[in-house]
């Protein structure tokens, strides 16, 4: 059988797997092209479970890209957060406000919750993928649920309210209504940058709606009212959001997290080399 007969209908799964683990296409991507070249080497004709098997490959191999992907995030110029993946059908909740209380975990947590929880394996399986027995498994997935139940919002709102709201957002913080946006945000909202070094953005998160008031003030008294062009409308790793080109020529991802009504979470990306997907996405809307 030629490898890619198996390897090609996994390719998604083994895909959102990665990218779960990582936080980064380009990563993502890497790791199951590897998966992939050791599937061509594997004796697949003694192979059971292909699945299994290519599961627990990518899940080894993004353990090993993540130990060192942590180190680089520590000597990371500002905030760190996921690459955006905009309007993507992902087949679980996780959200991106999830995904950055996944930060917070050691590797094997992060590894053992995921498996488990978000792609539904048996601890059996998750122990093979990541070497370790099943008891310890539980543990780890266990100590990672306790982390993500306290990220997960008390009072989710519809799809249908997240683009509401986050269309007056964009129309309040753009449009210069600085009682409308207050109305918006909640008591201890919190913005999260991330510049990556390559373009201005805030080195450290900022907390509450005052301070986030007065960031937004600030932007448009120095950048001027309307000050960027909206490109795109939808979802950010299952969050309200939207693109923007701003002023000074950066593509800019504004994802929102909600909860009771209120913006509780501001997730700005502005580093161009988590943009890449994006400007593709919405490459007929630019300036050539």
């Amino acid at each position: 059988m030629n490898p890619a007969d198996a390897f090609d209908p996994l390719r998604p799964r083994l895909l959102r797997i990665a990218y779960r683990m990582l936080g980064i296409v380009a990563e993502a991507e890497d790791v199951v092209q590897e998966a992939y070249l050791r599937w061509h080497q594997t004796d697949r004709a003694a192979v059971r479970d292909a699945e299994a098997v290519l599961v627990r490959t990518v899940t080894r191999l993004s353990l090993d890209v993540l130990k060192s992907a942590r180190v680089r995030r520590e000597e990371y110029v500002g905030t760190w957060l996921p690459e955006p993946i905009v309007d993507a059908v992902e087949g679980d909740d996780l959200t991106l406000t999830l995904m950055m209380a996944l930060e917070r975990l050691s590797p094997l947590e992060r590894a053992a919750f995921l498996l488990h929880d978000v792609f539904g394996m048996d601890f059996e399986e998750v122990a093979k993928a990541i070497d370790r027995d099943p008891a310890a498994c539980r543990q780890l997935a266990s100590r990672a649920r306790a982390h993500v139940r306290e990220a997960r919002p008390r009072f989710p709102v519809s799809e249908a309210q997240g683009r509401e709201l986050a269309s007056a957002f964009y129309a309040a913080s753009r449009g210069g209504d600085l009682r409308a946006l207050q109305g918006l945000l909640a008591q201890d909202v919190v913005v999260y940058s991330d510049g990556g070094g390559k373009t201005k953005a805030a080195l450290n998160p900022i907390y509450g709606r005052e301070k986030t008031l007065r960031l937004f003030e600030g932007l448009l008294r120095m950048l001027e009212e309307n000050y960027s062009q909206l490109v795109h409308e939808g979802f950010v790793d299952g969050l309200p959001a939207f693109v923007t080109l701003e002023k000074d020529g950066t593509l800019q991802t504004t994802a929102l997290g909600i909860e009771d009504g209120q913006v509780v979470a501001i997730y700005v990306t502005r580093n161009p080399d988590k943009l890449h997907a994006v400007r593709g996405l919405v490459k007929d809307k630019l300036p050539t």
